[in-house]
């Protein structure tokens, strides 16, 4: 995880952001990743009841989503972006017939449309999502209405506000930085950009 709100960084999807999340790197470190395993194994448990199966969300949440199907003796697939591209072209990858109902794994929810497109491929391949867990999620109002539009239940380890308490508890930013990173939480669309490019003109 990297805050710089003076230099920001571009997203995908164009937007400027004083945050870059990095979910992949918590695999390096066998306690890191053993506790987030324990984590969502607890809360598919409680929250959503033993599913017949674990899917994961490609990239960040194929490993994830291994880990926890593995912890529970539960049968695992995975969902990418879009079908592949030749094959058997398909968007879900694994055996989709051991089970009707899955919990779905993320690494992180940002605006929730790739997460929300992986639960509509599992639906289209007939099978009931009765929630998703990730490591993370900034907890964004788009995703929020997203995710309840499309009745899905999403639990996350974390997210930005608890992100940014720690971080100026540890003193990786400072009470100067705090403003900067409130305003993008607020509206990260049109953040920092310039002038010419917000103008309706």
């Amino acid at each position: 995880m990297k805050l710089s709100p003076k230099k920001p960084f571009t997203w995908a999807s164009g937007w400027r952001s004083p945050i870059y999340c990095d979910n992949r790197k918590t695999l390096s470190y066998p306690a890191v990743r053993t506790f987030i395993r324990q984590q969502f194994v607890h809360i598919v448990n409680s929250e959503f009841g033993r599913p017949d199966m674990i899917a994961g969300v490609a990239t960040g949440g194929i490993a994830h989503g291994a880990l926890v199907a593995h912890d529970m003796g539960l049968p695992f697939i995975y969902v990418r972006s879009g079908n592949k591209e030749h094959g058997l072209k398909n968007q879900v990858e694994g055996d989709i017939t051991v089970g009707r109902n899955v919990v779905v794994v993320e690494d992180l929810v940002s605006t929730g449309g790739s997460s929300l497109n992986a639960v509509q491929a599992l639906r289209d391949a007939g099978l009931e999502v009765k929630g998703m867990v990730s490591i993370f999620t900034y907890g964004f109002d788009e995703a929020n209405k997203a995710f309840a539009s499309a009745k899905v239940k999403l639990h996350a380890l974390t997210n930005y506000s608890v992100l940014i308490d720690q971080a100026l508890r540890d003193e990786y930013i400072t009470e100067k930085d705090l403003a900067p990173l409130n305003e993008w939480r607020k509206d990260p669309a049109t953040w920092n950009r310039p002038l010419t490019e917000t103008s309706t003109n």
